[in-house]
């Protein structure tokens, strides 16, 4: 089973050994429709947990993707710069950055998959 975390703000990371691939969530990507263009970060570039490490534009709005875990960025998802709009298809297969992960730790400051969808229905009403 992998291991899945979520930040309240719509990204997930999923744990495969010190490498997580981040992504956003089904419900983000329900809630911006079609996905238009995604802003990357660079491999080898660090990024830091609750700090932004880019963005994501979609035909209703722009969000600000946040990073659950500090660490270095191993490779972005290529596949997107040419079609975005995979994140909207299959956002849980079609993660953002893969990074490897400095503080295991970090995760047991996430939301399981049980408290997001509680998370997410709270946020309906």
């Amino acid at each position: 089973m992998e291991n899945i975390y979520y930040l309240p703000t719509h990204e997930y990371i999923r744990v495969e050994g010190d490498k997580g691939y981040i992504g956003i969530s089904e419900f983000a990507a329900k809630q911006l429709g079609n996905v238009v263009y995604v802003d990357m970060p660079e491999p080898d570039d660090e990024v830091c947990a609750g700090d932004d490490f880019g963005a994501i534009e979609s035909v209703k709005a722009a969000s600000d993707l946040y990073s659950p875990v500090t660490g270095i960025v191993v490779a972005v998802n290529e596949a997107l710069i040419d079609n975005p709009r995979l994140v909207s298809e299959n956002p849980m297969a079609n993660w953002i950055i893969e990074v490897t992960i400095a503080d295991p730790t970090e995760l047991g400051d996430l939301l399981t998959p049980e408290a997001y969808a509680e998370h997410c229905a709270n946020e309906k009403h």
